[in-house]
């Protein structure tokens, strides 16, 4: 399990991406808080590392393959799929803040993410679209998310028969890593999350150590939660 010393902005909670660290005026429970980051966010090394980490996880937790069809929710700039994209097939990545879709279709635009698509998606309150993928990859996305069912329900939707859902995010903290006032959850507890999703409709829920943050000398653990739909008879 890696460990990057991270230095993200403790009070920032979008539903759908990853976290920021630098000051803004912009709301830090909205798109337009990650509108502000979207030109700069790659400019952090800790972000790049963190998501090429995250990729070798999952990389080496679920088969990949040439056909795979990627869907990557809350993909922020798309540091994660990019550390995939050589080992699936088509990509298609999700993400309410403009800012962070503009980023990445300059990727799709500068043929840095070859054949992907970029989608502006709330699970928590839009129609869940009418397609199906075979990965369904989420960073530290979940854990703003306060009513996961939805959400949840979304991905059973959309992940193929025999596919897999990747969920990276934080085991259960004391509430230390966003601060005050933050309306998600603190973290998971591993059994839980394996509850709810096997509530949603999932399948043989794993969970792998996957990458520590470093935050004020504190540090947080991630998982990897690997889990699947069943394969019809």
């Amino acid at each position: 399990m890696a460990t990057v010393d991270e230095h993200d902005h403790p009070h920032e909670h979008d539903p759908a991406h990853e976290h920021g660290d630098h000051e803004t005026d912009a709301a830090p429970n909205g798109p337009a808080f990650f509108d502000d980051q979207a030109a700069t966010w790659d400019e952090d090394p800790a972000k790049v590392e963190r998501a090429a980490v995250v990729a070798d996880a999952i990389a080496a937790a679920v088969p990949l393959g040439p056909d795979t069809r990627l869907l990557e929710y809350g993909a922020g700039t798309g540091l994660v799929t990019q550390a995939l994209r050589d080992h699936v097939g088509p990509v298609t990545l999700v993400d309410t803040s403009a800012g962070m879709r503009a980023v990445v279709q300059a990727k799709i635009d500068a043929g840095n993410l070859p054949d992907a698509r970029v989608w502006a998606l709330d699970l928590a309150t839009e129609e869940t679209p009418d397609e199906q993928f075979d990965l369904i990859v989420t960073v530290l996305a979940l854990h703003h998310i306060a009513d996961l069912a939805p959400v949840l329900a979304g991905f059973a939707t959309l992940l193929a028969p025999g596919g897999h859902l990747c969920i990276v995010d934080l085991d259960q903290e004391d509430g230390t890593f966003h601060g005050d006032g933050f309306a998600g959850h603190h973290g998971f507890r591993r059994p839980e999350l394996a509850d709810h999703l096997a509530s949603a409709g999932f399948d043989g829920t794993t969970f792998h150590d996957c990458h520590q943050m470093v935050r004020d000398s504190v540090p947080y653990s991630l998982f990897l939660a690997v889990a699947g739909t069943p394969v019809p008879a």
